[in-house]
């Protein structure tokens, strides 16, 4: 096959998606034409609804501390996940791995005012950490619905080293569907922050309690 032959195939390839996208764009406009007033202000009714609930939302997520990566003792932390939905808890001590940890907390916790994220120095709560048996730190218990559904334990899901990207950890909450990608409360990352690597200077990746 020649590269007249290639050309002619791809062409016809890209008029083929052209047309298909056209004709979707179409069809959107013909419904859009076939609303009467009534339905049109119906659903400009519905979304201002939609407007003012998300705002009310939002308006309890920051009173409940969403939007901030906050340090919380032991005591306050039942009664944190029983307010929120949604909460990444972060045990955390003095060290490397644990400060690369919250470097990307903290802008994720900007960026996902759905699920509110916090730290507790597991050296200062030995009761809790006991109860939820953490033995690695760093440590992110995910917790949905007031009980811990899942963990993130050292560096291990997150490529293994400290080099990892707050997106690669983004991906990993979204997985445990204790965070949104899209939709309720994300906000769109900041490219440049979202994919900056926390580099290692002198420790290793993860460090046992």
């Amino acid at each position: 096959m020649d590269e007249s032959q290639v050309a002619q195939i791809v062409e016809k390839q890209v008029l083929t998606v052209a047309k298909a996208v056209e004709d979707k764009i179409d069809e959107e406009i013909a419904a859009l034409d076939r609303l009467d007033l009534d339905d049109l202000e119906a659903l400009r009714e519905r979304r201002l609804q939609q407007m003012k609930k998300m705002a009310e939302k939002r308006s309890k997520w920051v009173s409940l501390g969403h939007g901030e990566y906050t340090e919380i003792g032991e005591k306050e932390f039942f009664a944190a996940v029983k307010a929120s939905e949604r909460v990444v808890c972060h045990f955390y001590r003095e060290n490397w791995p644990c400060k690369v940890m919250d470097k990307h907390l903290a802008i994720l916790a900007k960026q996902h005012m759905e699920t509110r994220f916090l730290k507790v120095h597991a050296e200062k709560s030995p009761f809790l950490t006991e109860k939820l048996r953490i033995v690695v730190l760093p440590t992110l218990a995910l917790v949905k619905n007031a009980k811990v559904d899942d963990y993130v334990v050292g560096f291990d899901e997150l490529g293994g080293s400290d080099g990892f990207s707050t997106e690669v950890l983004e991906e990993r909450l979204a997985r445990a569907k204790v965070i949104f990608l899209e939709g309720e409360g994300s906000r769109p990352a900041n490219t440049s922050a979202a994919k900056r690597s926390v580099r290692q200077s002198d420790a290793n990746s993860s460090d046992s309690d």
